[in-house]
């Protein structure tokens, strides 16, 4: 029983304005809020820049959102910002019980989603995705347009979008947490967790090693598929496409942008498995200055959720387009064009339930509850 309670004390740690996250988070979100909501404000007395609908310019029709008018949809901005302020707070000030507790849930974790997934177009993926290409091809004045031009303000406001997502997840997990009295740090609760089969929960860290190979290699084979499409068109093989949609394609130069996105992606596929490998926990000894030495788990997870969240993003807008007819401009629909991004939430969650898996992995006794 005393080592029991001994492996039970929390260590002592420095209290930090980082580590006091579930305090400070949900005022943070209810900021946030307050502040579209003031957006929405501004747009509904004429103000400028409103970036939905048909006055966000010609890629609109890609936004789920594409069809709004400042004058409608502003006012119901403005309405669900304050609610959002007001929400946020009650959830930072209280613990609830019963159906408050799941109202507020349900709030937080729907506006979490819509804000991530929902809102958002897959112009933020291919955004993110042609930054590497801008950044190394900056030497050669290539590609001949700015970066800046290629993310305009609609754009950048689902960016902002995404950042108020992260905020009201954090806090739906910080109110979830503190609700059921388990840590707010770690989530970890006393008999709290679903056992398996052999005794373990699904959690532990030899559980969350077998469900997690199993997200890694989907995580991998789905841009795989993806980057099989794009290099056999630059290679001039009409793979699911045309003869007459390929030379089009090369006399624009689109197969080479193609290209660019499916190296971006392979990239991403190949740091996929360092969550399952151990050059993903400790530094490979090639890697001067760092060799030997452990991966901070931030330095995983974080790429890889918010990488989760805009590829399931960019896949829900395709299948849209797919389940409703939507024109895609001069893109042939076939298999081979659209095919390969419709498995993209799939990409989506299974990347971030191997970053799960990795954090499991990985992570220690709690510093605050002293769980492990």
């Amino acid at each position: 029983m005393t080592t029991h309670v001994a492996e039970m004390t929390p260590r002592v740690s420095r209290s930090t304005f980082r580590s006091r996250w579930p305090h400070w988070i949900g005022y943070v979100a209810a900021g946030w809020s307050l502040l579209y909501g003031l957006l929405g404000l501004f747009w509904a007395l004429g103000g400028v820049g409103f970036p939905f609908g048909p006055e966000s310019g010609r890629a609109a029709q890609e936004s789920l959102l594409g069809g709004l008018r400042a004058e409608t949809a502003a006012p119901v901005i403005a309405a669900l910002g304050l609610a959002g302020a007001l929400v946020a707070v009650v959830m930072a000030r209280t613990r609830g019980r019963g159906w408050a507790r799941a109202l507020l849930l349900a709030f937080a974790w729907i506006a979490a989603v819509a804000l991530l997934v929902v809102i958002p177009d897959r112009r933020v993926l291919i955004a993110v995705a042609y930054a590497p290409l801008f950044l190394l091809g900056a030497p050669f004045h290539w590609p001949p347009v700015s970066f800046l031009v290629a993310i305009p303000w609609p754009v950048l406001n689902q960016l902002i979008l995404i950042g108020g997502g992260i905020l009201w997840a954090a806090t739906a997990l910080a109110y979830q947490r503190r609700s059921l009295d388990a840590c707010e740090h770690c989530g970890r609760v006393v008999n709290g967790a679903t056992v398996a089969h052999d005794g373990q929960t699904w959690t532990s860290p030899a559980a969350a090693a077998r469900w997690g190979r199993w997200a890694v290699a989907v995580a991998i084979i789905v841009p795989a598929l993806y980057a099989a499409t794009r290099y056999a068109w630059l290679l001039g093989i009409p793979l699911g496409i045309s003869e007459q949609f390929l030379r089009q394609g090369q006399a624009i130069g689109l197969w080479w942008a193609g290209a660019g996105l499916a190296t971006v992606a392979m990239a991403g596929a190949l740091l996929t498995l360092g969550l399952v490998q151990r050059w993903g926990e400790v530094f490979p000894r090639w890697m001067v200055g760092l060799a030997g030495r452990r991966v901070p788990p931030a330095l995983a997870i974080v790429p890889a959720l918010f990488v989760s969240i805009i590829v399931t993003s960019g896949g829900l807008e395709d299948l849209r387009i797919a389940l409703t007819g939507a024109s895609m401009g001069t893109i042939e629909l076939t298999w081979a064009t659209l095919g390969p991004t419709l498995l993209w939430p799939i990409w989506g969650v299974a990347l971030a339930a191997a970053a799960f898996a990795y954090y499991l992995r990985r992570r220690e006794r709690c510093r605050y509850c002293g769980r492990q």
